[in-house]
């Protein structure tokens, strides 16, 4: 296991979960409101909403911060949020994606400059490094919805790209312009997916060493707190007794 899911997994083990679960409902009603203001107020006339919705969902959102941040949008309520990429490099050379709604773009993007420096990387320009990553969605599936066999097989019905199946569940990856069919279609078959979203995909990883390794998850999990931070991707694999150490 290399990357993002790598460091969600030390969080959880860490116990940490419950500290990123404490932003994550600001987080999620932040997505949703501005999915809304952007199309249709109704998740099944509108793509980007119905997949924030479903995150919510996976996340154990109650269902009247999902439509009250619904509402917000239709209201016209709340801030005008915009919507930024950073890219930069962290220790050991490894590249990072970080995906930011904001509503003051000095101080985020000097927060984010300030994180990035304080960890022994550097802020590079947009495309710097995305270039080494690919735009594609993601449906995941716990591994007690379906055999490896029965999701390829459907992940290939629906039009999906590739299929990730291990201990962690199932990971179904498809072109970025297909990802509503291919979760609805999916979900029609096994329920609610536990995660169905637009990711950046590493298309090779980087090994690094346990020095290097431990101030990139610092740096990784200093970003997360972030209440603009939506997203942080890397393409770094670090030693399962890095893993196991950070775990404890």
């Amino acid at each position: 296991m290399a990357g993002h899911s790598q460091f969600k997994n030390i969080m959880h083990k860490k116990g940490k979960q419950d500290k990123i679960r404490s932003k994550i409902f600001s987080k999620l009603a932040r997505e949703i409101t501005v999915a809304a203001k952007m199309g249709m107020p109704d998740p099944a006339m509108n793509p980007r909403l119905r997949l924030a919705v479903l995150a919510a969902r996976a996340e154990n959102m109650p269902k009247d911060n999902i439509q009250r941040a619904i509402s917000k949008a239709s209201g016209g309520e709340g801030e005008n949020y915009d919507e930024i990429r950073y890219e930069g490099y962290g220790p050991g050379g490894t590249a990072l994606i970080v995906e930011v709604m904001t509503d003051n773009r000095n101080r985020t993007a000097s927060d984010v400059r300030s994180a990035f420096t304080k960890a022994g990387g550097n802020m590079a320009e947009t495309g710097a490094v995305s270039f080494m990553f690919d735009r594609v969605g993601v449906v995941e599936f716990d591994g007690d919805k379906a055999s490896a066999d029965a999701m390829l097989e459907a992940a290939i019905e629906a039009g999906a790209d590739d299929v990730v199946s291990g201990q962690d569940g199932h990971e179904v990856y498809c072109e970025q312009s297909a990802l509503n069919d291919v979760s609805k279609a999916l979900e029609a078959r096994f329920g609610e997916p536990r995660k169905s979203k637009l990711i950046w995909r590493p298309q090779n990883t980087i090994s690094v060493d346990d020095e290097a390794g431990e101030k990139l998850m610092g740096l990784i999990e200093k970003l997360e707190d972030h209440d603009d931070v939506q997203n942080v991707y890397s393409n770094f694999e670090i030693s399962e007794a890095l893993a196991a150490r950070l775990s404890a």
